[in-house]
Formats: C-alpha cells, sequence, structure tokens
C-alpha cells in the first residue's frame, strides 16, 4: 500500500498548485480588465458627450453659466462628494507637499485645458484641436520616467512607437489645418501646451496616489476643489455670464462619473495607459457617428482609424518594459 500512496499525494498535491496558480492568474486578469473597463467606460462617456455637441449643438448651451463657471461648478460638487466619501471612510487626506502636488494636478488636468480652449477655441478647428490632444500619449510617456510613476515599474515596451503611430492616425481621420495667421500658430502652440499639462498632472497624480498610498477620492477631493476655485475665479473676471437656465442638469451626473473614474484609475494604471482616452474617445465617437449618420468615409479615415484601434490597444495590453525596470531600481 506504500507504493500507491507515494503515488497519488504527489498527483493530488501537483493538481492543488495547479488550481491555485489558476485562480491566481484569473484574479490577476480580473485586476487587468477591471481597470481597463473603467478607461472605456470613461472615453464612452467623453465619446457621447461629443456626438451629443454634435448632433443637438444647442443642447450644451442651455447651461445657466459660462464654460468657465460651469466647469467650476461640476468639479467643486465632486469635490465636495469626494470629501464627504473620504470623511466617511476615515482615510488619510494629502498634506504638505502631497497637497502641493493635487493641486498642480487639478491646475493640469482642469484649469490650463480650460482656459486655453477658451480662448483658442474662435481661432483654430475643432477637429484640429482633438487631433493636437493626442499627442498627451506621447507626452505622458515621455514624462512619466522622469516623473519615476510607480517606481518606472509601468514603462511600456514599444509605447513611443504606439504613440507616434497613434498621433499619425489621429491626423488621418482629423487633418490639421497650417495656420494661416499669428494668432492660430499661438492658438496651436497653446493646444500643444495643454496637452503636455494634462500628461504631467497625470503622471504627478498617479505618482502620488500609487507611491504615496493615497486614496484617490481625498486626492481627487483637494485637486477638484482647487481647480473649481481657479476656474470659478477665472470666470468671474472673464465676465462668465449667467444666463437663464439650468446650471446642472441631468448629463452633469455623467460628467461627476467620468471624473470619479478618472481619478479612480489613478490607482490602478499607469499614466501612459490613462492617456490613452485621448485616443479611444475619438475613435468611439467617430464609430458612433458612423452607426448614427452613416456618412461615407474614405479610405484614408479607415487607415487612420485602424492605427489609432491598433495603437491604443498596444499600449492598454503591452508588457511591462524589463530593462526600464531594471534601469530603474539601479538608479533607486
Amino acid at each position: 500500500m506504500t507504493a500507491p500512496r507515494a503515488q497519488i499525494w504527489p498527483t493530488v498535491h501537483c493538481s492543488l498548485g495547479k488550481m491555485l496558480k489558476a485562480l491566481r492568474d484569473r484574479s490577476g486578469m480580473g485586476q487587468t480588465w477591471l481597470p481597463i473597463g473603467g478607461l472605456l467606460l470613461l472615453s464612452l462617456l467623453w465619446a457621447a458627450g461629443w456626438v451629443r455637441a454634435d448632433l443637438s449643438p444647442g443642447a450644451t448651451a442651455a447651461s445657466g453659466l459660462g464654460p468657465l463657471l460651469s466647469e467650476a461648478v461640476l468639479l467643486g460638487v465632486f469635490a465636495v462628494l469626494a470629501a464627504i466619501g473620504g470623511a466617511i471612510v476615515k482615510k488619510p487626506w494629502p498634506g504638505g507637499a502631497e497637497c502641493g502636488r493635487a493641486v498642480l494636478a487639478g491646475v493640469g488636468l482642469f484649469v490650463v485645458p480650460a482656459l486655453l480652449n477658451l480662448f483658442t477655441k474662435e481661432r483654430i478647428e475643432d477637429t484640429s484641436r482633438v487631433a493636437l490632444f493626442s499627442l498627451t500619449p506621447l507626452f505622458a510617456v515621455l514624462f512619466e520616467p522622469h516623473l519615476e510613476a510607480d517606481d518606472g515599474k509601468n514603462a511600456l515596451r514599444g509605447g513611443m512607437q504606439a504613440a507616434l503611430a497613434a498621433v499619425a492616425g489621429t491626423f488621418l481621420v482629423f487633418p490639421v489645418e497650417l495656420p494661416r495667421s499669428y494668432a492660430s500658430a499661438f492658438a496651436m502652440l497653446g493646444v500643444v501646451m495643454a496637452a503636455g499639462a494634462v500628461a504631467a498632472a497625470n503622471c504627478v497624480g498617479v505618482n502620488t496616489v500609487q507611491r504615496r498610498k493615497f486614496w484617490p477620492l481625498t486626492f481627487a477631493s483637494v485637486s477638484a476643489g482647487s481647480a473649481s476655485l481657479l476656474l470659478g475665479i477665472a470666470g468671474l473676471i472673464h465676465h462668465d455670464h449667467v444666463r437663464s437656465g439650468a446650471a446642472f442638469d441631468a448629463w452633469a451626473m455623467l460628467d461627476l462619473l467620468a471624473l470619479a473614474l478618472l481619478f479612480w484609475l489613478m490607482q490602478r494604471m499607469s499614466a501612459a495607459k490613462m492617456t490613452t482616452r485621448f485616443l479611444i474617445a475619438p475613435l468611439l465617437a467617430n464609430l458612433m457617428s458612423l452607426a448614427l449618420l452613416r456618412p461615407h468615409v474614405g479610405i484614408q479615415s479607415w487607415i487612420g482609424l485602424a492605427l489609432i484601434a491598433t495603437a491604443s490597444g498596444w499600449m492598454l495590453f503591452a508588457p511591462e518594459d524589463a530593462a526600464a525596470s531594471v534601469t530603474s531600481l539601479r538608479i533607486h
């Protein structure tokens, strides 16, 4: 009886080991797919807002506030809700240098793009603005190693090539018109600077939330609250006049959900992966427009959409660059 038992127990032990390994692999897959699902939902919310603005231009103009004050109110409401959530669960709040990082993230993510959008919207086309913002993932790939986001462990293999391919694809779908005046040239430069500011702010946010182990909502409350204050002041200075109508409609609830997803992703993704929303959202908006309006699409646009989809997929699912990780560990 000894020989059979010696044969059975190793088999049982190996089977249990395989089962536990499979469970761990499934858990790891869930941890990978959940943030990607959140990013896709965030991009879908953005795309739905853009399509709504295209199909019903007057709907977005019905807000009772101007663009700066409207965004200030939205961010202020979100900051209050995030603060209440942080107080309920009793999570630590950013303080000192971390508080300054949260303010910088809010300025880069919300204040700089809003101000530059206000002063450039009459000087360059919306399609050119969308195309130029596709540079955001490229900036994130460049900035993230230097800002030491997540100890450099999230460096993407082939991230630079994928970001460049995505930019090329976006320019095929949204051709950028060359500036015809100094004003339009400075406006285009401002949009590029805004894309860089968003990428840097994303890197700072990911760095602070992941390495300092802050709960995303407490960080979000400080970040969104400071941005709301600055945008409110800018709106009053700019005489962002009040019109008749509601300042907070049903679509604002989707905007609040998008903000929650944005800060939630900071705990679970690298900045380079997060900024692929500037590629995926226009892609989804185009696909939704194609399904609803059925316009004629040339082969150039199809090639561009394919490039965007392929590059975005690579940036989301690309393995970590082992060489970058080793270099980061040696530096530290």
